[in-house]
């Protein structure tokens, strides 16, 4: 077997062996280095040419943030970021995804050599995942840089009086913060309402909704339970927990659910998706991105078979092929589009049917 080589850079020299003995567990993957700064695991690189390296974000002489931006212009790679969970740190992750990293795991705030332990799994699952994915070349030198060359120039026209039955639904997990917002960012301040399952853990939901909030014209906001979901609003499910849609009476409301995992993800794709087929149906739009495993493939098919219609990530955009291809395979897709090319069809799909709205009951 070839074994996924795999630096490990973190300043605690506590978790970089916790971190080499949970890598050097597995039977696929090899921590074959671990650096205490980047300016080491920059020779490190060069030097063991590794598959994945893990990230951590606040580091001395050079913080992970600036050493992944030199990083992705000057050798693309899969990185895995170590971050705290605070609302600084969970800043600073998705800022570190905008720039290319392909996942995240926290580090526990206490306890953290059983933290990290707990955490084996998780941690070795997304090296796995990492190990597959696409990367790409940064072209800007900054975060800011690549927000601004990748959202529209201009305005789309407004969507007018269409209908407020119609609801879009996206599923996304790995490389999905960056591929949700190329979709959002491209729909106009009237667009239907957006329901969104991204697969992220508690604590990091409401500064992406936040993020997210700044760049699109549509408001967006983590989901609360019981609320009215309205057009020209984006619903984010809230990490750890499900959602899904229900009808009262004329208005859709926004369902936020503990429970267990559903294909082994709190929240999943499958609970929205299933709740979109029941309650919606031929007034759905169902949105399929980038992301690792099958969740939702088969409630998107089931939705599909109720009357959505429904839009795939192609292979080429996607960081990790394994969500949308599950639901290709499975008939649930009507069209397979870059992620930049969905944003728009959304809005062309929406202006063809406009007045063709099936009322539920």
């Amino acid at each position: 077997m070839v074994k996924t080589k795999v630096v490990v850079v973190d300043d605690s020299a506590l978790v970089r062996g916790l971190l080499a003995e949970i890598i050097n567990r597995q039977p696929d993957m090899h921590c074959v280095g671990a650096a205490a700064d980047p300016l080491v695991a920059r020779e490190m690189i060069r030097n063991l040419d590794p598959d994945v390296i893990t990230l951590d974000i606040e580091m001395p002489r050079m913080d992970g943030i600036d050493f992944l931006s030199r990083l992705m212009r000057l050798r693309p790679m899969p990185v895995v970021m170590v971050s705290t969970l605070t609302e600084r740190g969970a800043e600073v992750t998705l800022r570190a995804l905008e720039l290319g990293a392909v996942d995240f795991v926290s580090k526990p705030k206490i306890g953290i050599a059983d933290g990290l332990r707990q955490l084996g799994d998780d941690i070795t699952d997304k090296i796995r995942t990492a190990s597959k994915a696409t990367v790409r070349r940064l072209a800007a030198p900054a975060a800011s840089a690549l927000v601004g060359a990748s959202s529209p120039q201009a305005a789309p026209p407004p969507m007018g009086r269409l209908t407020t039955e119609k609801i879009i639904f996206i599923g996304a997990s790995t490389g999905g913060t960056e591929a949700t917002r190329e979709v959002l960012v491209r729909l106009p301040a009237d667009a239907p309402a957006v329901m969104i399952t991204q697969h992220m853990p508690p604590g990091f939901t409401r500064s992406y909704a936040a993020r997210l909030d700044s760049l699109c014209r549509i408001r967006v906001a983590e989901a609360s339970d019981g609320e009215r979901v309205l057009p020209g609003h984006a619903y984010i499910a809230p990490g750890g927990l499900h959602l899904s849609v229900e009808r009262s009476g004329a208005n859709y409301i926004a369902r936020v659910r503990d429970g267990e995992p559903v294909n082994r993800h709190k929240p999943s794709v499958d609970v929205l998706f299933q709740s979109a087929a029941r309650v919606v149906g031929p007034n759905a739009l169902g949105v399929m991105l980038t992301g690792m495993g099958a969740d939702g493939a088969q409630a998107m098919k089931t939705l599909r078979d109720a009357g959505s219609y429904n839009l795939v990530q192609d292979e080429a955009s996607c960081v990790v092929f394994g969500m949308p291809r599950e639901a290709i395979a499975l008939g649930a897709a009507h069209e397979v589009l870059p992620v930049t090319q969905i944003g728009p069809r959304l809005i062309e799909r929406l202006r063809s049917t406009a007045g063709q709205t099936t009322t539920r009951v």
